[in-house]
């Protein structure tokens, strides 16, 4: 994209002075790359910029890390990502844990696990496999090689999440947005196709773009310039939908990718840390490899941890970091009271590291 057309699509939004639009980001990706980038401090006031829930590891709910600390406690060595570690469950965290002696490691990639438990044959192993569509293609690789290999010492814990039927679920429930920015790296996975059905059922525009500051430009741009024309749009019959990241992202999504996962997976109600109970937004295995399954169908209640805690209004888009009483004074990247302020790609975190 020429810089030219960027400078006149950062003149266009900051310019911008019709009806107040709410646009949300559904990509925790995206949400560090709009703080990053201060998009937000150079457009109209009238085009809100909202963060959703986007992250991961910030929407697994509270009994996925009780579930993991009662199995390490049971003895297997639980392995996780990073961020993981953080989350706080009703009483206690891994990393609060692992300080009292609970075997926790965490890893870059899933597949680190498994010459962990090659060896250690005599080690129970559980991975703790978070994700949207975007991971979730990883770990059928990882049952690939358990399989192949023959390991019996490893087990999945799964809160993996889909993305189609949380925003679905935010357009039920009157979060009042006005278009999202689809996830970009989910929709290299899903295609723009996956977003069709919910776009068409609320009429609501979306625009699928990358994470460079001119691409979030010109996909902010366009999604602004749909819905100031959406009667036009719905009138002529054209998509709601589109993709300004066409470099990776195809209408149909990775075929391959998507036929792996369903080889695995099979689709059900998943709790969203937050958000409550979704339906059909997760993703469990299926009978024929339900011996490598730790328990995740047990998985169906969230606690607050803390009653002053809006993570779930913040997540919804009903109000922004700041106005959550805890942000700030109780609750920050080393002390998270909610799930927002657990990952460096929640929507608190990010307003706590970069001012938004």
């Amino acid at each position: 994209m020429a810089e030219i057309d960027v400078k006149k699509y950062v003149e266009f939004l900051q310019k911008y002075d019709g009806e107040e639009l709410r646009l949300m980001e559904v990509c925790g990706s995206h949400t560090a790359a709009i703080s990053k980038s201060g998009i937000k401090k150079i457009i109209s006031p009238k085009i809100k910029l909202i963060s959703g829930p986007g992250c991961p590891v910030c929407v697994s709910p509270s009994a996925f890390v009780d579930k993991l600390i009662e199995l390490g406690r049971d003895g297997a060595h639980i392995v996780c990502f990073g961020d993981m570690m953080r989350i706080p469950g009703k009483e206690s965290s891994l990393n609060e844990e692992k300080g009292k002696g609970l075997k926790v490691d965490y890893v870059y990639s899933p597949m680190d696990i498994l010459p962990m438990a090659k060896e250690n044959p005599e080690i129970n192993y559980i991975f703790a496999c978070v994700g949207f569509e975007t991971t979730i293609p990883v770990y059928t690789l990882l049952l690939d090689a358990i399989i192949r290999d023959d390991i019996k010492n490893i087990k999945l814990l799964t809160a993996l999440k889909t993305m189609p039927e949380a925003i679905d679920f935010l357009c039920a429930n009157d979060a009042k947005i006005d278009g999202f920015i689809a996830p970009g790296h989910v929709s290299v996975i899903t295609g723009t196709k996956a977003f069709y059905e919910v776009s068409n059922k609320y009429k609501v525009p979306m625009a699928v773009t990358g994470f460079s500051p001119k691409e979030l430009v010109v996909g902010i741009y366009a999604l602004t310039k749909t819905c100031i024309n959406k009667d036009s749009f719905l009138k002529s019959g054209k998509s709601l939908v589109g993709n300004y990241y066409k470099s990776v992202v195809l209408d149909e999504g990775n075929t391959k990718a998507k036929d792996n996962i369903n080889k695995y997976f099979k689709k059900g109600d998943a709790i969203w840390r937050g958000m409550g109970n979704i339906k059909n937004s997760g993703l469990y295995l299926k009978v024929e490899y339900s011996k490598y399954d730790a328990g995740s169908f047990d998985l169906i209640e969230d606690y607050k941890i803390n009653k002053a805690c809006r993570c779930s209004d913040v997540l919804m888009g009903k109000i922004s970091s700041k106005e959550c009483p805890l942000f700030k004074k109780y609750c920050s990247p080393l002390t998270p009271q909610g799930a927002c302020m657990v990952s460096s790609e929640g929507s608190c975190y990010q307003a706590f590291k970069n001012g938004d």
